[in-house]
């Protein structure tokens, strides 16, 4: 990862120009795709990722209890397949289709699409932070009695880019101090860095 920075006399939310200029993002698309599908791709103020064919879904078979210090794997199904069926009231991770590297003065914010939030499909990811990279993992909740589709390699939220206050970088940006989901791969699961650590990823 090249570290850079947008260059900007004062913050504020990037708009599509500035996006396609300044925000690393593979594969890129240059214009918002609708017709027939969720949308997906560069809009006025912001950028609406895919969601890639792969998640984990949430299972109680084994009984166990979800510790987010010691995430075990069998607390998830994985399935892979271009329409997920997301049962009622459950929850799956899932990781985009694009892959991104974030200025170092410039933070990303993920809100969830109309389409699927009218549906009852809410989407959280944490604030992308300066200086990450990766793929982003994603956070599906069926919040309705109803099993739900999820379409992939479709359009499931949109990212807004902020720049700092006058355009300026943080001290500290999450490569400078390793954060632990620096340069993720894809979909990854909780887990919190011990002293004994010898990597942090």
């Amino acid at each position: 990862m090249i570290r850079t920075t947008v260059p900007l006399d004062s913050g504020g939310i990037l708009p599509d120009f500035m996006i396609k200029r300044h925000i690393r993002i593979e594969p890129f698309v240059d214009k918002l795709v609708s017709e027939g599908v969720t949308s997906y791709g560069l809009s006025s103020f912001g950028y609406d990722i895919r969601v890639a064919n792969k998640f984990k879904v949430f299972t109680n078979v084994h009984g166990e209890t979800i510790d987010p210090k010691n995430m075990k794997s069998n607390c998830f199904v994985d399935i892979e397949t271009d329409v997920l069926i997301l049962p009622p009231n459950s929850f799956a991770l899932a990781e985009t289709v694009e892959y991104f590297e974030m200025p170092d003065n410039v933070l990303a914010i993920c809100v969830g699409k109309s389409t699927y939030a009218r549906c009852g499909i809410i989407v959280n990811v944490t604030p992308i932070e300066p200086g990450w990279c990766g793929k982003i993992t994603l956070e599906l909740s069926n919040t309705t009695s109803l099993p739900a589709r999820i379409y992939a390699n479709e359009g499931i939220s949109q990212l807004l880019f902020i720049a700092g206050a006058d355009g300026m970088s943080c001290d500290t940006t999450y490569a400078d101090r390793a954060g632990k989901y620096q340069n993720q791969k894809g979909l990854t699961l909780p887990f919190v860095v011990h002293s004994s650590d010898t990597k942090k990823e």
